[in-house]
């Protein structure tokens, strides 16, 4: 691994580990709610995450410029919700624009499973043999479109380990209760936790957190589950405390209720 590409990870992934915020919902699902105005919606939570996952378009039009953190570009799409299938991607981005930007990294969905499992490995495939040459990591993100019931660990581990073989330095993907360590450990790359749907509890998501980080998660990718909170700022303290302080369940609803309560105190 060259320097770059060494300078590049150890960014994103302080001492092996991360909190990534994704915020490139609308590329598929237009306005999200809590999205709206997504440069004021992150300002406040900067401070907790390690690096930001969006669009170009996005990061150019409401990203302010002097962030302090890493941005994540995301470089496929052309589908949407109301489309016939979510899995019918390509490539949206040069690696000259990727540059421009100055992105540490880049992310790219693959499908597999879907019919369009070949052209979203050969995108994956595609845009490794480009970064490779510039030192930039490639972040793979195995979606599962509207199919969420295959969240199950053989599935999770087979679509993981693709996309590990095929170069990705670090794969995106759903937790899932049951084995959710034979996923991590059939994969030689980093695993990261996708958020999936909103849940129901702040307890709920810290719960989940910890257990992918016990069985050998490297970080998360939550979205959704932080900036849709009421509240956001102690969601997203809470989370770090589990990434990067080994905190457990009941130390992280602790500070998140430290948090909250400073907060309304203002």
């Amino acid at each position: 691994m060259d320097w770059g590409m060494k300078n590049r990870l150890s960014q994103l992934m302080p001492k092996g580990r991360c909190f990534f915020m994704p915020i490139d919902h609308g590329y598929f699902q237009g306005p999200t709610t809590g999205l709206e105005k997504p440069g004021e919606t992150i300002r406040p939570l900067l401070p907790y995450v390690d690096a930001v996952f969006c669009t170009r378009g996005v990061l150019r039009a409401a990203i302010d410029p002097e962030i302090n953190k890493p941005v994540i570009l995301r470089v496929s799409g052309c589908t949407s919700m109301v489309g016939k299938d979510l899995a019918n991607e390509e490539i949206t981005t040069s690696i000259e624009e990727v540059i421009r930007v100055n992105a540490a990294a880049v992310g790219v969905s693959v499908f597999i499973g879907s019919d369009y499992e070949k052209e979203t490995l050969k995108n994956l495939s595609d845009l490794v043999n480009v970064c490779e040459n510039y030192g930039i990591p490639v972040m793979a993100v195995t979606a599962v479109g509207r199919e969420m019931e295959k969240r199950e660990a053989r599935y999770l581990a087979l679509c993981c380990r693709i996309a590990a073989e095929l170069g990705a330095r670090v794969v995106k993907t759903y937790w899932c209760e049951k084995d959710f360590d034979k996923v991590v450990r059939g994969c030689p790359v980093p695993v990261i936790l996708a958020g999936g749907p909103k849940c129901e509890t702040e307890r709920e998501v810290l719960e989940f957190v910890h257990d992918g980080m016990a069985n050998g998660a490297a970080g998360i990718n939550l979205g959704r589950n932080v900036w849709q909170s009421p509240n956001p700022v102690a969601m997203a303290r809470a989370l770090r405390a589990v990434i990067h302080k080994n905190a457990s369940v009941n130390e992280a609803c602790e500070l998140f209720n430290q948090t909250k309560k400073e907060k309304a105190r203002g």
